[in-house]
């Protein structure tokens, strides 16, 4: 526990950070219209995509003794890849409607 709070101190800057990043990312995009969503998310995409690329960057570069590191990297890959995947697919089922028949 003490570890937990001395970490916490050390890097209370970065979870300010994190935080706030978090309460404007809500605003920003709970003000968006619902005609934008598609172009939203596709943009959700590309930052998922770099998302994945950064969990398997920090994956190769981490200790194999560390398994709290190697099952966060985990989950981020797997669920970044679902987010990628997910989006591609609703998006090609919304292009799907704009064709002619």
């Amino acid at each position: 526990m003490e570890q937990i709070l001395e970490l916490i101190s050390n890097h209370r800057e970065m979870i300010y950070f994190v935080v706030l990043s978090i309460f404007v990312g809500i605003e920003v995009i709970g003000g968006v219209p619902t005609v934008l969503h598609t172009p939203l998310m596709s943009g959700a995409n590309a930052i998922h995509g770099v998302v994945i690329v950064g969990a398997i960057y920090v994956m190769l570069n981490v200790d194999a003794d560390n398994v709290v590191a190697l099952a966060l990297g985990t989950l981020a890959v797997l669920l970044g890849t679902l987010n990628v995947v997910g989006g591609f697919v609703v998006t090609d089922r919304m292009l799907e409607m704009f064709k002619k028949k």
